[in-house]
C-alpha cells in the first residue's frame, strides 16, 4: 500500500462542483492499495503517516507529528499512483488491486484512521475528484508499505 502525503495548509475535494470533504492544517493523503495489499499494509501505513514528525515545533523545527498537532487528515483514493511507466508512454496500471479490493482497503483505512483520529475528511472513491490544496513548506512525503514476500 502506498501514499503520497502533503503537509497543507488546507485542502479540500470536490466532486460534480460540490465540496465533499475539507480539512484546515494537517495532511493530505493519496492513497493507493496494490495487488496482495491487505488490513496489515493498511494499519501500517496509518500508524506511520499519524507519527510522522513533519510539522514544526515552537523552534521551526520539523519535529511534530499529526498527532502532536490534531491536524486534519484528507483521505484520497488515488489508483494512479501504482502506475508502471516502463514501458512507452501510456502508464499501466496492472500493480493496482482490482477496484472491488481498493474500495474495501480505501474504505478499512478510513474507518481505522476516524477510530483513532478526531478530523478525517475523505474523497469519494473511483469518483472524478477535483482535489484543491496549498501546501505547507512544501513538504510531500512517499510512502510504501510492502505485502510481505
Amino acid at each position: 500500500m502506498q501514499a503520497l502525503i502533503q503537509r497543507v495548509a488546507e485542502a479540500s475535494v470536490r466532486v460534480q462542483g460540490r465540496a465533499i470533504g475539507a480539512i484546515g492544517p494537517g495532511l493530505l493523503v493519496l492513497l493507493c492499495a496494490e495487488r496482495g495489499d491487505g488490513e496489515a499494509q493498511a494499519d501500517q501505513l496509518l500508524a506511520k503517516l499519524l507519527k510522522l514528525r513533519i510539522f514544526s515545533d515552537a523552534a521551526g523545527k520539523m519535529n511534530l507529528s499529526l498527532q502532536d498537532t490534531g491536524g486534519g487528515l484528507l483521505v484520497v483514493s488515488q489508483f494512479t499512483l501504482a502506475a508502471d511507466t516502463s514501458g512507452g508512454n501510456r502508464p499501466s496500471f496492472t500493480r493496482a488491486a482490482p477496484p472491488d479490493e481498493g474500495r474495501r482497503l480505501y474504505e478499512y483505512f478510513v474507518a481505522r484512521a476516524r477510530a483513532v483520529h478526531p478530523e478525517v475528511a475523505t474523497g469519494e472513491f473511483a469518483a472524478d475528484m477535483q482535489v484543491h490544496l496549498v501546501n505547507d513548506g512544501p513538504v510531500t512525503i512517499p510512502l510504501r508499505i510492502a505485502p510481505p514476500g
